[in-house]
Order: C-alpha cells, then structure tokens, then sequence
C-alpha cells in the first residue's frame, strides 16, 4: 500500500491534502467544477444507500470514503473561490445540528419522538423565513430524483393539513387518473399522456407516503426484483441455446413466473 503520511497527521489532513495535490498537479481533477462534479456526487450517494441494502459494511466502508470525498472536492472547489472550506463546512454544520437539537444541547427535557420532529419542523421552517423563503416548498430541492421530490412536496403540503384525511380519498385520486390516462391515450394527445401519467405517478407516489413506505425504496426494490427476474429469463434461453429475442412472450412469462416461484420458495 503506498505511504501517504507525509500527506498529514491526521486522516482529514491527509484528505485534504490529498486534494490539494489533485487540484494543483491532475489534468482532470485540475478542470472540474462544482456543475461537473455534482453528478458523481448524486451517484455516490446512491451508491452509499445500495450498500447499506446489501447489508455490505466493507462497501460502506469504501462508498462512505467516496462520498466524503465528494465533499472535500467540493470544498477546496469553495475554498479556491475564497466562499467556503472544509472547516466552514464542518463549523455551519455543528452549529446548525445544536440549535436545532435544544433537548440535547439546552435545557434537558424528556421529548417523544414525536415532539422531536415537530420541533425539528418549527425550526426548519424559521430557517426557511430567514433565508428569504416564504413557501413552504420553496426550498424542496430541484436537483432531487423527482420521485424523491414528489414526496417530499406532499410531505410538506401534508403539514399544513393539504391531505387526504384517509387512504379511500387516495385510492380514489388513483382511479381518477388512471381514467385521465386512458383519455388520454384514446385522444392520442402525447402532451396530455405526459400530463396525466405524471398525476398518475404523483397520486401512487402519495399512496406510498400515506402508507408510511419510500416511494424511492419501493420502486427500487422493484427495479432489483425486475433485473434478477429477467436475468432468470437470460439465463434459461442460453441454457436452451436460443437467442432470448427468439423466445416468445408466453415463453418469456412462464420463466418470469418460475423466477418469482423459486425467489419465494
């Protein structure tokens, strides 16, 4: 393993050492800027929330360090335009996590959970009015996934008594844009479909939020469930030395089913 202590003392020293020297010696990491590096920062925290479903702490361990290091980049990026360094960062951030936390850091008390988060919620959102905000959505973030957005809106909406008081009043909203899509289709009207399956999305997505489940997590539990399902059928068509293109959809669907069977057997 190469010897990087005389990077720094301490492991953040070296880090940010270490990024010193990419900045002032890589071709690559000399050129990015925080538009460039903030889709590498997106995947890596996706690829945090993947090992954390695997249950794999030695790819934590290696996803963490690369999210950090996201942070770092964008720090000495911040630090460059005299805005911000690593330690600013790391200052606003406690600073921000004991006013926001007065049972812990104040007064002790003896909070619920629940009186926690609607603590926490108050406070937000006089952190909101003091940066100008005078939406409650206003700073939902636009460079979220949009399924992720979708619920963090009706989360939002949902504090100020926006909601459905119960699930009928949703499954009914569900039925209703599913009728809007079928119109739609009929009409052949592309912007329309576009229209009404995204209402389609937002209602499901709100079904999801009532009943207490991430939208996001749900649907990417499917996504795996679909890829190991359809690699099943890949794997059954070399098997019968076919090209999986020359199975036909009856054919297709019975190996979807044995898939779904033995997953649950």
């Amino acid at each position: 393993m190469t010897d990087i202590s005389f990077l720094g003392e301490t492991p953040i020293a070296r880090l940010k050492a270490l990024m010193e020297a990419l900045r002032a010696d890589c071709p690559w990491d000399s050129q990015q800027s925080f538009d460039t590096i903030a889709p590498y920062t997106i995947e890596e925290a996706y690829e945090v929330a993947e090992a954390i479903r695997q249950d794999d702490m030695t790819a934590l361990k290696e996803e963490l360090g690369d999210l950090l290091f996201q942070v770092i980049f964008h720090s000495k990026m911040g630090d460059e335009l005299g805005a911000f360094d690593f330690d600013a960062i790391c200052d606003a951030l406690t600073a921000k996590m004991v006013n926001r936390h007065p049972h812990v850091f104040g007064a002790k008390d003896e909070r619920s959970p629940e009186q926690q988060t609607a603590s926490w919620e108050v406070m937000k959102a006089n952190e909101r009015k003091a940066k100008g905000h005078d939406s409650l959505l206003a700073d939902v973030a636009l460079a979220l996934p949009e399924l992720m957005r979708a619920a963090k809106l009706q989360k939002r909406a949902a504090r100020v008594g926006f909601d459905w008081p119960d699930l009928g009043g949703v499954f009914d909203k569900i039925d209703e844009e599913m009728n809007e899509v079928r119109e739609a289709i009929r009409a052949a009207d592309k912007d329309a479909m576009e229209d009404e399956i995204g209402d389609l999305i937002f209602a499901v997505t709100n079904l999801a939020r009532k009943t207490g489940i991430d939208p996001e997590q749900a649907l990417r539990r499917t996504n795996h469930k679909f890829t190991e399902r359809f690699a099943h059928i890949e794997r059954q068509a070399k098997i019968q030395k076919r090209d999986i293109a020359e199975l036909s959809l009856d054919e297709m669907e019975a190996l979807w089913q044995q898939a779904k069977q033995e997953k649950s057997s």
